[in-house]
C-alpha cells in the first residue's frame, strides 16, 4: 500500500508542475534497493493517471546503483542481490548511502 501512496504523491507533483498542460514524459529516479520496480510503478501509474493531464505520459527511469558502507570496517561496497553483507569483513551491519531513491526528476509538457 505504501508503494501506491508514493506513486500517487509523485503523480500529484507532476500534475501540479504541469500547470494545465498535458504531460508527455515523466523522468523518475529509482534506486536499485527500492521496494518499487519499474514494472510496478508503470502498472500503478496507468491506473492512477487515468483522466489526468499525465494519462498519456511516458515514464522514463534513471536507475541509481546501490552503495553501502560497512559499520564495522567502514569499507564502501555495492551489495550483491540486495544483500547487505560486507565482502571485506563479513559483517551484516551497513549504512545505505545510495540506492533507495524514488523521486521525480523532471517532466516534459505538450505546450501546443
Amino acid at each position: 500500500m505504501r508503494e501506491i501512496e508514493a506513486i500517487r504523491s509523485i503523480l500529484a507533483l507532476v500534475i501540479q508542475r504541469a500547470n494545465s498542460h498535458p504531460v508527455t514524459d515523466v523522468n523518475l529516479v529509482l534506486g536499485e534497493l527500492s521496494d518499487l520496480t519499474d514494472t510496478t510503478i508503470r502498472q500503478h501509474w496507468n491506473k492512477l493517471s487515468k483522466g489526468t493531464l499525465a494519462e498519456q505520459a511516458k515514464l522514463h527511469f534513471r536507475l541509481i546503483k546501490a552503495e553501502v558502507q560497512c559499520m564495522t570496517c567502514f569499507q564502501k561496497y555495492h551489495p550483491l542481490n540486495k544483500q547487505i553483507h560486507c565482502p571485506y569483513c563479513g559483517s551484516y551491519g551497513a549504512k545505505i548511502l545510495a540506492g533507495e531513491e524514488f523521486r521525480l526528476e523532471s517532466i516534459e509538457l505538450d505546450k501546443e
